[in-house]
């Protein structure tokens, strides 16, 4: 790139196709970040308290949940003790298509191990069941009965209210 002489020099901003790259939102940031979100409103945390708990500010949580800021490697290790899940959870229920885009297969589970990726899990496939209002009020709601023996018997009366599930 040519360079002119005089004041308007550093006004002059190189055209680099790597740091655009870089600067662009990731589906995988994303995915992370609606992980992160997802577990931290089913434990009924707050921006605020999560980002006090990695010595951040809720504004910085919040990008993390947007998938605007990269989640580092160290930071999803904190995430993975503070939010109480293993880091796998973080991946947990990718859409496969996705998956396949930066690295895997869709539909091999070997791949999708040597990724990192966990197998999907039962029951949510890629509907939006957890981040319904009415999921997290129920599981809200059902963590907050303090008699172990009682919340035992109310797991026990839904499971046997809903229809079987083929598997």
């Amino acid at each position: 790139m040519a360079h002119h002489a005089g004041n308007d020099d550093f006004e002059q901003k190189p055209i680099d196709d790597k740091a655009d790259k870089e600067h662009k939102q990731s589906p995988i940031d994303t995915h992370v970040g609606m992980r992160m979100r997802l577990r931290r409103t089913l434990m009924g945390m707050s921006q605020e308290r999560l980002g006090e708990a990695l010595g951040l500010t809720f504004q910085q949580v919040q990008k993390y949940e947007r998938g605007v800021n990269r989640v580092s490697a160290s930071r999803l290790f904190d995430l993975s003790r503070v939010l109480d899940v293993p880091i796998s959870f973080f991946y947990d229920d990718m859409p496969p298509a996705l998956a396949a885009a930066y690295g895997g297969q869709a539909g091999s589970h070997g791949a999708r191990r040597a990724m990192g990726f966990s197998d999907a899990q039962d029951g949510f496939g890629n509907d939006d069941t957890l981040n319904r209002r009415e999921t997290l009020e129920l599981v809200r709601a059902y963590y907050r009965i303090t008699d172990a023996g009682v919340r035992k018997r109310v797991f026990d009366l839904i499971k046997s209210l809903a229809p079987e599930v083929d598997g």
